[in-house]
């Protein structure tokens, strides 16, 4: 038999750690390994396959384009481009009426930062703690997290960041050198952190009053993860940048940014990529929302995922902290670190992933079934019981002293991180 696993360490650079297991098929909201075992799929592929693995109309539809027309430069028009571009301004809140195709999330962030600087002719940009936006430069740049970051300083300079959910700390860091304010609606990375709806439409206000952009990453959240098809929907908020990536395509890549008229006067050839917008590509993002319709998936993310939270509520785990979420993107804070957790999950046929060292995160199809959930929590309760004397909880504090804490030292560290070295930064990480 092929070791799989072998070839793959020996052409790999070694980046990303991985885990023991062979991946070989996947079908909706299951997937199977090299040795047959099944698995419910609660990471789907770090929430790209919205619709499910394998969807037959995303297959129908790759196959028939393949067979037309694969790629077609942004310089010629294509039909499948047309009808996307047309689909997705439909679909989106209102006032984003012009895009750029690109092909993931950390490109869309990308051209949303050279967009916003180009528009306000401002250097400046403001991000939140915990936020993740991607790893190239500018996106990096944006993204909060020292782990990532310090390899690689120093980074672009001019970025800001600020504590979340806190609207004073932004009203006090907008000025007339900022170009864009970029936020998450949930930080899905940060521990799935829920922003409230009275702080983004009142930093949407800011930006307003005082010249700046504001952007929306929705590159986890966007198509329906949230029970919305766009988590700004539940806000009734207006960004001039929405950010799309993830699942646009059905699980292939692709990625979308969204403007309003907010933002023009970009120069010609000052940005673009070879692969954005293939008719491949579109032909499966346009199959992609009319699944998400059709099959009222972004109905049954907000009804089980209301149901995913309810059990995992009921379970009264001593070893776990909080439970959040918002429709099918759920964290577990656990009083341990995740990964012995997400390893007895594995084992026993359930994949999920971390956010941060003591979140379990779930990021199914947002097609699961409440049997589905109700395996999965089982399955939880199971682990964590087997796991609860050896994981290091806080027992001689309660939760609300070691939160408090938490939040104090989360306030100190509202800093420019551009501004120092990474010594200093990894000092500052927010917990």
């Amino acid at each position: 038999m092929t070791d799989y696993q072998e070839m793959e360490d020996r052409g790999s650079m070694g980046i990303l750690p991985k885990r023991d297991v062979v991946i070989v098929r996947g079908r909706g909201t299951r997937l199977w390994d090299s040795d047959g075992k099944e698995y419910i799929d609660c990471i789907g592929g770090i929430g790209t396959a919205n619709i499910g693995h394998c969807h037959p109309a995303v297959a129908e539809a790759v196959a028939r384009q393949a067979q037309r027309l694969v790629i077609c430069p942004d310089t010629f028009y294509n039909d499948r481009r047309a009808e996307l571009a047309a689909a997705l301004t439909r679909a989106a809140p209102q006032g984003l009426d012009r895009l750029f195709l690109c092909n993931s999330g950390t490109e869309a962030v990308e051209a949303a930062l050279k967009f916003a600087r180009v528009a306000t002719g401002r250097p400046g940009v403001i991000a939140a703690q915990r936020g993740f936006h991607g790893r190239t430069f500018g996106a990096l740049s944006a993204t909060w997290n020292p782990k990532y970051r310090a390899p690689f300083e120093p980074l672009v300079p001019g970025f800001t960041h600020v504590k979340y959910n806190d609207a004073s700390a932004m009203e006090e860091s907008i000025d007339d050198g900022t170009a864009a304010v970029i936020l998450e609606v949930v930080q899905g990375e940060g521990g799935v952190r829920i922003g409230d709806g009275e702080y983004l439409r009142r930093v949407e206000t800011l930006c307003r009053e005082r010249g700046a952009l504001f952007v929306v990453d929705e590159v986890q959240t966007g198509f329906g993860r949230t029970g919305a098809l766009f988590a700004c929907q539940h806000h009734d908020l207006r960004p001039d940048i929405l950010c799309l990536a993830k699942a646009v395509a059905g699980g292939l890549p692709a990625g979308a940014v969204l403007c309003a008229d907010t933002v023009r006067d970009i120069p010609a050839m000052s940005h673009g990529n070879t692969f954005g917008g293939s008719p491949v590509i579109c032909a499966a993002a346009l199959a992609t929302l009319r699944v998400l319709e059709e099959e009222g998936l972004v109905d049954n993310a907000r009804e089980q995922g209301a149901y995913f939270r309810e059990r995992l509520l009921a379970l009264h785990a001593p070893v776990v902290r909080e439970v959040r979420g918002i429709g099918l993107i759920i964290g577990v804070e656990l009083k341990g670190r995740v990964t012995p957790v997400l390893r007895g999950l594995m084992e026993r046929g359930v994949m999920a992933l971390p956010a941060g060292n003591t979140v379990l995160r779930f990021l199914p199809p947002l097609s699961i079934t409440r049997e589905e959930i109700d395996q999965v929590v089982e399955t939880v309760d199971a682990v964590l019981g087997s796991l609860e004397e050896s994981l290091p909880v806080h027992r001689n504090r309660s939760d609300r002293s070691d939160q408090t804490d938490r939040k104090d030292r989360a306030d100190r560290n509202a800093v420019n991180t551009n501004s120092a070295g990474p010594g200093q930064v990894e000092a500052r990480e927010a917990e």
